[in-house]
């Protein structure tokens, strides 16, 4: 069995890398209007999702033991309503020696977890469950490394 370990990086090279990554979570119709509608009681739902996605993304080497501490220089999240819930994807960047997928996977996670933690409220049957909330198809869309002149 092998031992735990953060992998040896220090001979790879410092480029910019890139990862995109999209999730969903799948709400009521009314919770949806709600959301449109800026009348869900613990606040803005969008904007404070995106904020807990950039603590998120800068934070994950704390939340996942085997992660280095990167660099983080810019995070994107784009929160789109949709018929049926709301589409999140996030992008980020970095010059370093390893990727930033697992930045983006924690941001998106995060989102779609704040987004559940805000409407929850309106999400519950009389019995206090969840039969229609879920988050679902959390993936990396893309990652890449560009290097000075450009090629991947």
């Amino acid at each position: 069995m092998t031992e735990a370990k953060v992998v040896d990086i220090s001979k790879k090279e410092v480029v910019l890398r890139e990862a995109k990554v999209e999730g969903f979570i799948k709400l009521k119709k009314d919770t949806i209007n709600l959301i449109k509608e800026g009348k869900i009681e613990k606040g803005d739902v969008i904007n404070t999702a995106k904020v807990a996605g950039f603590l998120a993304a800068k934070r994950t080497p704390e939340l996942i033991p085997m992660c280095h501490p990167i660099p983080i220089e810019a995070v994107d999240i784009d929160i789109k309503i949709e018929e049926n819930g709301l589409r999140v994807i996030t992008s980020v960047k970095a010059h370093y020696k390893t990727g930033v997928e697992m930045e983006a996977l924690t941001a998106t996670s995060i989102v779609l977890l704040t987004i559940w933690d805000m409407v929850k409220k309106y999400e519950k049957d009389p019995q206090g469950q969840y039969p229609e909330t879920e988050i679902s198809n959390i993936k990396v869309l893309s990652k890449s490394k560009i290097y000075d002149d450009n090629t991947f």
